[in-house]
């Protein structure tokens, strides 16, 4: 039989997409309230997978991704999701109120990465609060691998290069903490 313990703290990420790059210097300020320091950025790129968010956030988006230095708890999740909505909500468009930046945080641990979710689907699992967590990619053979239902964009080269770079520097911070 095995002992419950408490897992080991993750490293927290949060994926941004948006067309007003201008917001983004704010958006880093508030998610710095949330998380603490941010150690890296990822490039930003055009957005391709998709044009489900055009009718709301309108053409030419970008995607990049931001990273925090601090490790936190993974039961963290839920309620980060919901501080990033709000965070969302901060900068909607007066006109249609519709999303000018979009804010999904994860999580890497030494197995994974994981994405929080206000949607159900098959493949997630329910935390608190309306939110989901879904393990979208897991690390196997020195490298992240896609599943049946991983976004598009997390199997973009560039994306997959910046998580491998994160986890990296997790497992430096973990066996800094022992």
């Amino acid at each position: 039989m095995g002992t419950p313990q408490e897992p080991r703290p993750a490293k927290y990420f949060v994926a941004f997409l948006t067309s007003a790059v201008e917001l983004l210097a704010q958006v880093e300020h508030d998610l710095d309230a949330i998380f603490g320091a941010i150690d890296d950025r990822s490039d930003i790129v055009e957005w391709t997978a998709s044009k489900f968010y055009e009718p709301e956030m309108g053409a030419n988006l970008r995607r990049g991704f931001f990273s925090f230095a601090s490790l936190r708890s993974p039961a963290e999740l839920a309620s980060i999701k919901l501080r990033t909505q709000e965070i969302e909500a901060r900068y909607r468009r007066d006109d249609s109120g519709g999303r000018r930046v979009n804010l999904d945080p994860g999580y890497i641990d030494f197995f994974k990465v994981v994405l929080a979710s206000t949607k159900n689907a098959n493949q997630r699992i329910y935390l608190d609060h309306g939110i989901y967590a879904e393990s979208t990619l897991f690390y196997h053979s020195g490298g992240f691998h896609g599943l049946p239902y991983t976004y598009a964009d997390y199997l973009w080269p560039g994306t997959l290069d910046f998580l491998t770079r994160l986890r990296a520097v997790y497992l430096e911070q973990l066996r800094r903490i022992g």
